[in-house]
């Protein structure tokens, strides 16, 4: 599939650039048809299985997304079903940055990773695949209440504040998903991988607002559990993707427990089964969980704490005072009095915003080399700037041409002639521009004149703090570049030459292709006699047209392989049993 061809829903068109940045081809012709043999018998079986653990709205949004037990989907043919729920999906390179994915979700558009697990992986694979996010996320949001969550999560999750630590450890489980996923890769680069991730999740310190909120998306969009403790039905897409965890979640090897904000706290290691899991009451249950969480983030809190969560990020991101003004920068510095947050300050290119729409003249080519504004009341006076009346103002020198000696609260003191003032739409000052401004802080010189015009920000407090820019137009964010890309698998003759017999029976099975299948048996036996799922498939094939002799055969060598590949045993069982049912 081409790139184009998946660009049939608006919501794709609506995205901003710098998602759509991650988007990759889909490629579907790279598909093999053994990619295509797995991704039929992982849903065989869990149509089966999930039919009994499942949540019901599984099944029912199997029917609702068109997703074909066949054949893997493809992203032209997702997105003009999806479009029917208002969803939308697109085609990723492995891991993306969680604040990418979640913006997705706001967005209402799934990321899929079109590759798809090796054949060895077929239980469960690190690495996210096709399977885990067609099979497993976009059946679950055909459920309103469902797709609203995820949604909503989005919305909030984008806004959580990283530490530089998150974006390390996130590099870290990209590569080891990566590796543990490849074929022939060194036992000893996969250990060292796994070190990386296991000294860095044991050295992540106190844990920033995106790590603890993807602590409760793993726990619920990907492994969480609906109904009773004692009860519990499967709607985590992790589980619904994985016929080895969904199978093993359902026993009492796994604790169930009530799911809580508490859940925030439980750390996740994404290349193990998981030893707990927490289970919701309902899907409506979940916001009230998410509210309750974002309550508590620099989101909707501000203050010191939420610049103070800006500077350890070391990454751009955004304070708004109480007049709507906002800053978006990479955050450095903030002098503080009393608790409170006096003076900011930025590095490097920052823009001023009103509700999230960049100021006139104030972008990142006005702030290029950093911003510092004073935060908070005049000293001695409670009637805060922006509160002023034109006659308060004019009593405090506060006016066009007037040169004024701001000393604010924390011994901040602005010194300069104003120039002009900047309203929002209720007419209250939200920036005032100085010419030859000094503003020192005690003996320390924060602004000089040399340096040009001083724009300070109006506002008594800090309302609110989050990831990311005000106006994404503010800043050029095409810059993503993992520094580890997915392994496509090694396809040799050999392998070739077993792809085209796999290929020769969905001929068979599809197409009434005149096919010998008793000779592709043989050529598997004597050739490939560590390959098992060919060998069910022709099974399959000869119990549906009554071969006696052909299924006798395939059986016989099916009951070898499980005796001579333990660790495989019970998936061909398994898809004996699908067959003989």
């Amino acid at each position: 599939m081409k790139l184009k061809e998946y660009e049939s829903n608006e919501l794709i068109d609506k995205l901003p650039k710098h998602l759509k940045q991650f988007i990759k081809p889909q490629n579907y012709e790279d598909y093999t048809p053994i990619n295509q043999a797995v991704w039929r018998y992982v849903m065989r079986k869990n149509v089966d299985y999930l039919s009994k653990v499942a949540h019901n709205s599984y099944l029912d949004g199997l029917k609702k997304t068109g997703i074909s037990i066949e054949n893997i989907p493809s992203m032209y043919g997702m997105n003009r079903i999806l479009k029917e729920i208002g969803w939308a999906a697109v085609a990723v390179d492995g891991f993306i940055p969680p604040n990418a994915f979640m913006e997705f979700q706001a967005y209402k558009v799934l990321v899929i990773a079109s590759d798809i697990r090796q054949l060895e992986n077929i239980e469960y694979t690190p690495a996210p695949d096709i399977i885990h996010e067609g099979a497993g996320h976009a059946p679950i949001i055909a459920n309103p209440e469902y797709a609203e969550y995820l949604r909503r999560f989005g919305e909030i999750g984008c806004k959580a504040i990283s530490s530089a630590r998150d974006y390390e450890i996130y590099e870290a489980i990209r590569l080891l998903s990566i590796l543990k996923e490849a074929e022939g890769v060194d036992p000893e680069e996969i250990q060292k991988a796994q070190d990386q991730v296991d000294y860095l999740q044991q050295n992540t310190g106190e844990p920033s607002e995106m790590a603890l909120i993807r602590n409760l998306h793993w726990w619920t969009v990907e492994y969480g559990l609906i109904g009773t403790v004692e009860n519990p039905k499967i709607y985590g897409a992790g589980l619904l993707s994985s016929i080895g965890e969904s199978t093993w979640c359902m026993t009492d090897n796994v604790k169930k427990l009530p799911y809580t904000i508490d859940a925030a706290l439980q750390e996740f290691d994404i290349t193990k089964p998981q030893p707990q899991l927490f289970v919701t009451p309902d899907f409506a249950y979940l916001n009230e969980v998410l509210e309750n969480f974002a309550n508590k983030m620099a989101l909707r809190t501000g203050k010191l704490e939420g610049v103070k969560k800006l500077i350890h990020s070391n990454a751009l991101g955004t304070i708004e005072l109480n007049t709507g003004l906002q800053i978006s920068g990479v955050f450095t510095n903030v002098i503080e009095s009393e608790g409170k947050p006096v003076y900011i300050q930025t590095t490097g290119k920052t823009a001023l915003a009103y509700r999230e729409k960049e100021l006139v003249g104030h972008s990142t080519k006005t702030h290029a080399d950093g911003y510092g504004t004073v935060i908070g009341k005049l000293k001695g006076i409670n009637l805060a700037i922006e509160d002023m009346s034109p006659k308060d103002l004019k009593a405090y020198s506060i006016y066009e041409d007037k040169h004024v000696d701001l000393e604010f609260e924390g011994d901040i003191i602005v010194s300069g002639t104003i120039i002009t003032g900047t309203r929002n739409i209720q007419g209250k000052i939200i920036l005032i521009s100085f010419k030859d401004c000094t503003v020192k802080h005690g003996n320390e010189i924060l602004f000089r004149p040399e340096w040009g015009i001083y724009d300070m920000a109006v506002g008594a407090k800090i309302v609110s703090a989050f990831s990311g820019p005000a106006d994404y137009n503010s800043f050029d964010l095409i810059n993503h570049i993992p520094s580890s890309k997915t392994i496509k698998a090694k396809r040799d003759e050999r392998k070739l030459k077993l792809e085209n017999l796999y290929a020769d029976i969905r001929a068979y099975r599809e197409d009434n292709k005149d096919i010998n299948l008793e000779k592709v048996l043989n050529l598997l036996i004597t050739e490939y006699p560590a390959d098992w799922l060919l060998s069910v498939e022709i099974l399959e094939l000869a119990k549906r047209d009554n071969k006696t002799e052909l299924y006798k055969n395939a059986f016989d060598h099916l009951t070898v392989l499980q005796s001579n590949r333990p660790e495989v045993a019970h998936l061909i069982k398994d898809g004996i049993n699908i067959i003989n049912m």
